[in-house]
């Protein structure tokens, strides 16, 4: 089955790289010619400029993400698990949640005192909110014939969120991890190219701009942005099949 979806993936990787360079070879699309493109994609794994600003955004992409984890876990708990605080916090997460992040990069500037801060400022500020929203409902949604069994035991409250609640809900958080992943790497280049600085993935699309082969570089970029986020998607997918092997095989029985 690995191997069927792995083939089934390539061909159609494929087969989206020969549509691609019809298109751009035939001048139906406008752009660089996608073998091209391909040819600076891979040039670029050897450029030691164009690593050290990918490094750079990496690193804030995964400084924030962890601590918007931690802090969206934590969260989550208090507001999934107290009726008051949900009732108090609910109106604040629904508030601030639609607030785009590229509207806070002026006053992450600002406020931060260097760009890698700015950067993990807001990677953080737009991961949470999956995080958090996962960890409540799935706190919501544990089965209360289970919580009533342990409390029947004489375990208390602790006992059981911890024992039953977070267990139940450890697969689900795993989810909003995997897609604030995502969403903290779009946040992280578009800051770059917006916010400005000196390094990062956004500052070589910025510096391509007014070099020669523009074009070339802005998708081979936008290539390794993409297969960064492909690869980070396709390994935590790997580590929750792997760590909540239960999970998989449950929801696979209920479909």
């Amino acid at each position: 089955m690995r191997i069927g979806r792995a083939a089934r993936g390539a061909i159609g990787v494929f087969a989206a790289a020969a549509v691609a360079e019809a298109l751009t070879r035939s001048g139906v699309v406008d752009v660089a010619p996608f073998s091209q493109v391909a040819v600076r994609f891979l040039v670029l794994a050897t450029d030691a400029e164009f690593l050290m600003n990918a490094a750079d955004t990496v690193t804030a992409w995964a400084i924030g993400l962890v601590i918007a984890t931690a802090a969206a876990v934590l969260l989550g708990v208090l507001l999934g698990s107290v009726p008051f605080l949900s009732r108090a916090g609910g109106v604040l997460v629904e508030f601030l949640r639609p607030i785009p992040s590229v509207a806070l990069i002026p006053p992450a500037i600002l406020l931060s005192g260097s760009e890698t801060e700015m950067k993990v400022s807001l990677v953080c500020y737009a991961a949470i909110w999956p995080i958090l929203l996962n960890t409540i409902y799935a706190l919501r949604d544990v089965d209360p014939l289970a919580k009533d069994a342990l409390r029947a035991f004489g375990f208390g409250p602790l006992s059981v969120l911890w024992r039953v609640s977070l267990p139940s809900a450890a697969p689900f958080v795993a989810t909003g991890v995997r897609v604030s992943a995502g969403i903290g790497l779009v946040v992280v280049i578009g800051a770059e190219l917006f916010g400005g600085g000196e390094s990062g993935i956004g500052i070589v699309l910025i510096r391509a701009r007014s070099g020669g082969g523009a074009g070339e570089v802005t998708l081979a970029v936008a290539l390794w942005a993409g297969t960064f986020g492909l690869l980070v998607n396709t390994l935590m997918e790997w580590a929750e099949r792997t760590a909540f092997r239960w999970h998989a095989v449950r929801t696979e029985a209920v479909t």
